[in-house]
């Protein structure tokens, strides 16, 4: 594994822990808050179940943006059928002129829409085949859009588990839609170092991040583990870097928050599972077989139920934001040390 090297004297990720710092909510009866983009002025955007997304103005204000909305989603209810089934919109990214891009986990295709809600579906094939389990999108500084897939397999749950490995990437371009990479463990969200030269990939189900070195055409060589072979209980989730290097990852269904150190040390940041029901997890997906709906279902702690993705936001983008895919609210804090700037801001 090849490091990064800043010199830009102590990591001051080093020793911080989420319990110790105040934590605050925002948002109110949220569905499937998976992703969460921040905007300079303070507005949030969190993905939600109900076909689109929310809109959090700096005030509080909260907007459901949908073109048609759809009522599936009920934890109260009937879980499985909310969390496998349905439109279930889960990595969003902003276009170049503000849409939002949307991959959605339930549909199987890459959607367009406007803020004011109109959606049209943007790939939902390639090269005559179903994409399958869209999961993830990212806009580069050169508007190229790169997205994942995690699976072909369907319901999702049945890829959790630690031998499958038919997850992909996609990169849109002026050249059209083309597979840049594939071979991954349930590939989930991505995301570029500062000057965009590698592309990290958390590998859901090998429990690890995986980055590739970006060529000027979009190709990816140089593939690599990078950081730990493995980040420990749960399955890594979300990624995204701060501005001294430090990779944060989320480890759903453990829920917890860790970070990889440009040394490629691992930093625990919080733990906020369940102990019991993260061992049965642990053990179920030890066995390589696909781990049943019930342990995972049984998984999760109070701050941020099944702990998803991590994003930077605030004026100078030292606040954290977390989202869950069972939560209803998005939890945030303040970081030692402020994020990386995405392509929109």
């Amino acid at each position: 594994m090849t490091l990064i090297r800043h010199g830009r004297g102590p990591n001051p990720l080093i020793g911080f822990r989420v319990e110790d710092v105040a934590v605050d909510h925002v948002g109110v009866d949220l569905q499937r808050p998976e992703c969460i983009l921040a905007e300079r002025d303070g507005t949030l955007w969190t993905a939600d179940a109900r076909g689109g997304v929310v809109r959090i103005a700096p005030d509080g204000t909260q907007t459901l943006v949908v073109q048609t909305s759809d009522e599936h989603f009920d934890l109260a209810g009937d879980q499985q059928a909310s969390l496998l089934g349905g439109t279930l919109p889960n990595g969003i990214a902003f276009a170049a002129n503000g849409d939002l891009l949307i991959a959605n986990f339930g549909t199987d295709r890459l959607e367009r829409m406007t803020r004011s809600g109109e959606t049209r579906v943007m790939l939902d094939s390639l090269d005559g085949k179903p994409l399958g389990k869209v999961n993830f999108v990212l806009r580069d500084r050169r508007d190229r859009i790169w997205f994942t897939v995690s699976t072909m397999v369907n319901p999702w749950s049945e890829a959790v588990n630690a031998t499958l490995a038919d997850g992909y990437m996609v990169l849109v371009d002026d050249k059209g839609a083309r597979i840049v990479a594939d071979g991954f463990h349930f590939t989930n969200e991505i995301r570029f170092d500062a000057k965009e030269e590698w592309l990290y990939v958390a590998e859901t189900t090998a429990k690890r991040v995986t980055r590739l070195r970006v060529q000027a055409d979009g190709s990816l060589t140089d593939r690599e583990v990078y950081g730990p072979s493995s980040l420990g209980d749960g399955v890594v989730d979300g990624i995204c870097f701060d501005a001294y290097g430090n990779l944060w990852a989320t480890m759903i269904f453990a829920d917890r928050l860790v970070a990889i150190t440009p040394d490629g040390d691992l930093l625990e940041l919080l733990d906020d599972g369940d102990p019991a029901a993260t061992a049965r997890f642990e053990a179920a997906f030890a066995t390589g077989a696909p781990v049943p709906f019930d342990i995972t279902l049984a998984c999760g702690g109070p701050l941020c139920n099944w702990l998803a993705s991590v994003t930077f936001g605030g004026p100078d983008l030292s606040r954290v934001y977390l989202g869950g895919l069972r939560a209803t609210r998005v939890p945030y804090f303040t970081s030692p040390i402020r994020g990386l700037p995405m392509a929109h801001w």
